[in-house]
């Protein structure tokens, strides 16, 4: 239940949002409480446009309202995933809604890391500093991105659908949209599967041609060279083997960590990528028969 002075104060400040402290910034925000340690109660507005960046609020006191407001794809399509930083303390936050708040990460819940997801529609975060006698060595740190509820993967992506993640395949039109759209897509062989955290695998793959990839998930070389080498998470529903034969390895990237998404047999993929060649109905052109080098490789 919401405490009563919290509720007056959430009122108070969205009934009189022209007094408050403004900041603004494309991606990321830092800031600090001491500006207004004076002023203990005083909540600062900011406001947030990427589909992902970063927030660090040092000597938190008072409190903060996070609007994010993409530019990108209708808010009613994208879901928004916090992860605090194993360090961050000193702050509750919340989900904050015409003046009503919903508890999303008790101050002691970011040592743990874990994230958390919500709907964009569902409201701003309000981030309220935890009341402290010494706050030299309080920091609230946290990486946030927008996730798409929907297109190639979404449905494998835990941090959405923690009960739920589906491993069903994926339909020949998402599989054409997500070799090229996806973070990262080539083709290789699962190797080892380790137990994981939360319901998941990190699994090592070999790939033997690399399309594109994003914030170099996959590294040249090895033993034999000529091999990108690296590893995706799996949901352990969905029973990955290793040695089971060559795959597309389509997928997204969050927070640093390779998700897989569609990933058919590669045969498979050829003949519907041919297929949809001579239909005219590829949305981009790839080489899906040879190699990709290192210095052919354009991230």
């Amino acid at each position: 239940m919401l405490r009563p002075w919290v509720a007056h104060w959430v009122a108070a400040v969205l009934a009189c949002r022209a007094v408050a402290q403004y900041s603004s910034d494309q991606c990321s925000w830092r800031g600090s409480g001491l500006s207004h340690e004076a002023h203990r109660r005083d909540v600062e507005q900011v406001y947030l446009r990427c589909s992902e960046g970063s927030l660090e609020w040092l000597y938190p006191t008072g409190a903060i309202i996070v609007n994010l407001r993409p530019n990108t794809e209708p808010p009613s399509g994208l879901h928004v995933c916090i992860k605090p930083h194993v360090h961050s303390q000193g702050s509750h936050v919340y989900l904050e809604r015409a003046g009503d708040l919903r508890l999303l990460l008790a101050d002691q819940d970011h040592a743990r890391g874990e994230v958390r997801c919500f709907m964009l529609g569902e409201g701003a975060l309000f981030v309220e500093a935890v009341p402290q006698t010494d706050i030299s060595r309080r920091i609230t740190a946290f990486q946030y991105e927008l996730v798409p509820s929907r297109g190639p993967g979404a449905h494998m992506y835990p941090y959405l659908h923690p009960a739920s993640a589906a491993c069903k395949p994926c339909s020949d039109e998402e599989v054409l949209m997500a070799v090229c759209t996806s973070d990262f897509a080539g083709s290789g062989v699962f190797g080892g599967v380790a137990p994981g955290p939360d319901e998941r695998s990190p699994t090592a793959v070999t790939l033997t041609r690399l399309f594109h990839q994003k914030s170099r998930i996959f590294s040249w070389g090895g033993a034999r060279g000529r091999r990108w080498s690296g590893r995706v998470f799996v949901p352990e529903r969905c029973g990955v083997r290793q040695g089971d034969g060559e795959f597309l390895l389509t997928g997204s990237v969050h927070f640093g960590e390779a998700w897989l998404g569609c990933a058919p047999r590669y045969k498979d993929f050829q003949n519907l990528y041919v297929r949809a060649q001579q239909a005219g109905a590829n949305p981009c052109q790839i080489d899906t028969s040879g190699e990709i080098s290192a210095q052919r490789l354009v991230e």
